[in-house]
């Protein structure tokens, strides 16, 4: 009952029924899976947009620009932003609603902080998950905005259709060295606080860089967009580049196949998350323990021990 009720809440996108869809899912409640099962159906219809990039880069203000845009031209937007973990309450530290209040209390606006809570890689996965939610909740844009630049972090970038990477005048010198994952993961280069001193040496930095991959005639070379968001400044830019990118992927059949590739590696994950909690089960860490002496005095080896576990999971399930 309580599933079905929440369901329909979410369809007629009662505010309660969202959060509380949301909350199921980053408690790694079993009703949150069936609900997205029984939603099936409706998800796939909201554009994802990613935006990373380094601390500081000012994200969440371009965030909220876009946001403000994308509402003005009369679409819906729901916000996952990705927070560090409050060392106190295990929740989200930087407290987006604060730092969006100006939208936050729009009906067409819908802002989830969602911490990390020392996870790496079950938070790609919830995230995904949550967007999926508002998604069926008939949001047409979704925006998922992340923190920092860990791998966590490039995985959530990495599920949208279009992914912005965000940078500042103060990168230029340090962009060569710069993960690659960041880099690469990039369809729009946003360099926000352009009008500080040194915003053309970045984007020249930036361009030489681009200019070094692979590419052809018709491979999407990502473009660099000059911002300042405190002021509202290149964001007509930024969401014409975004469309011009999304037109780009429909055109050349790439959204389709975009996307199949990130259900594929989603599934894997689920499949993954769902095989470990099937294995590691009480008996089966406390044989691991009984083992591990025979390991560090080298009468047994760590692959030895694992074949072991793995041969006992198969017999269990056989």
């Amino acid at each position: 009952m309580v599933k079905e009720s929440l369901i329909r809440g979410l369809l007629i996108e009662d505010r309660r029924s969202i959060s509380r869809c949301i909350s199921l899912t980053e408690n790694d409640d079993e009703v949150a899976s069936e609900i997205l099962k029984k939603l099936s159906n409706r998800i796939g219809q909201a554009y994802r947009i990613g935006i990373t990039g380094p601390p500081g880069a000012g994200k969440s203000t371009i965030t909220n620009q876009l946001t403000k845009l994308l509402k003005n031209n009369n679409h819906k937007v729901g916000i996952i932003a990705v927070d560090p973990t409050s060392p106190f309450t295990g929740g989200a530290l930087l407290g987006d609603r604060v730092r969006m209040s100006d939208i936050g209390n729009d009906d067409k606006v819908f802002i989830r902080s969602m911490a990390t809570r020392g996870s790496l890689g079950g938070l790609s996965k919830k995230a995904i998950d949550a967007a999926d939610i508002l998604d069926a909740a008939g949001f047409d844009f979704i925006i998922l905005e992340t923190v920092g630049v860990g791998q966590s972090e490039l995985d959530i970038a990495k599920s949208a259709d279009t992914t912005i990477v965000v940078l500042v005048p103060e990168s230029g010198d340090s962009v060569q060295a710069m993960k690659a994952g960041l880099m690469e993961i990039a369809d729009i280069f946003v360099l926000n606080k352009s009008d500080r001193p040194g915003s053309q040496q970045a984007v020249t930095a930036l361009k030489t860089i681009l200019m070094m991959r692979d590419h052809t005639e018709e491979s999407w070379l990502p473009e660099i967009i000059k911002t300042t968001a405190s002021e509202a400044l290149g964001i007509n830019d930024l969401l014409n580049e975004i469309n011009r990118h999304r037109q780009f992927m429909l055109k050349s059949k790439l959204f389709q196949l975009k996307r199949q590739k990130q259900i594929k590696i989603r599934i894997k994950e689920i499949v993954d998350d769902r095989l470990k909690k099937k294995l590691w089960t009480e008996s089966v860490e406390e044989s691991l323990e009984s083992s591990l002496e025979h390991v560090v005095l080298g009468n047994m080896s760590p692959y030895q021990i694992a074949e072991d576990i793995l041969e006992k999971f198969k017999n269990h399930i056989v």
